[in-house]
């Protein structure tokens, strides 16, 4: 498998930011692609978790809020957050689509991952914060304010869709470490449990390791 060939399949503008990077090594290029492959899956678990631990309680403290299981049906009742309306119909539309029966936990798994960190904006802080603040009660007090949880999980927003969308992310991995610690944080702020438990499964330290060595 040469440089045509990867060129071929993966695309030359895909290929092109590594060879440029190893212009007289072709098989360096080829490898580094797959240690962004491989550093991209490690992410996985912690990318999902984070994702899933998020959104739930998110959805709890907004069930709070309004008293219902389907708060996403009096969003237009509060001023300011009608503008969250044309998410939760796409997801609606989706789940009909699909012929399926729209329900709170299905609306709320279709809901993306940009709509539950967009909740976090400075144009819902005077709404929304004083009650989402709550889905991270192992949160330090002193940090406890809007914009500490919005600047990270806003990240991890983007970085989450340059990894599902198989773009390059291992340029700089002493970046991914800390993206990937900071990620370990605030599910602990959500849950002070998680961070233990995916210990069990996370291979991303062991994975980094070995791109580091392959990458020299």
């Amino acid at each position: 498998m040469d440089k045509q060939y990867f060129e071929k399949v993966f695309s030359n503008q895909r290929m092109h930011k590594y060879y440029d990077k190893y212009p007289l090594d072709e098989k360096k290029a080829i490898q580094h692609y797959q240690c962004n492959i491989q550093i991209s899956e490690a992410f996985y678990p912690c990318l999902s978790v984070l994702e899933v631990a998020l959104r739930n309680a998110v959805n709890r403290e907004l069930i709070t809020k309004f008293g219902v299981d389907d708060w996403y049906n009096r969003l237009h009742l509060t001023p300011g957050l009608s503008k969250l309306l044309k998410e939760i119909n796409v997801a609606q539309n989706n789940i009909t689509k699909r012929k399926e029966l729209i329900n709170p936990s299905k609306v709320v798994a279709e809901l993306t991952f940009g709509f539950w960190t967009r909740l976090f904006n400075s144009e819902f802080e005077l709404i929304l914060w004083k009650d989402l603040r709550r889905a991270f009660p192992f949160m330090p007090k002193k940090m406890r304010q809007r914009k500490n949880v919005s600047a990270p999980i806003n990240v991890f927003r983007t970085f989450r869709n340059r990894v599902f969308h198989n773009e390059p992310i291992c340029w700089n991995l002493t970046k991914l470490q800390h993206i990937h610690s900071d990620m370990i944080i605030v599910m602990g702020w959500i849950n002070n449990d998680l961070p233990t438990w995916i210990t069990t499964f996370d291979r991303f330290d062991s994975v980094l390791n070995e791109v580091k060595k392959k990458l020299k």
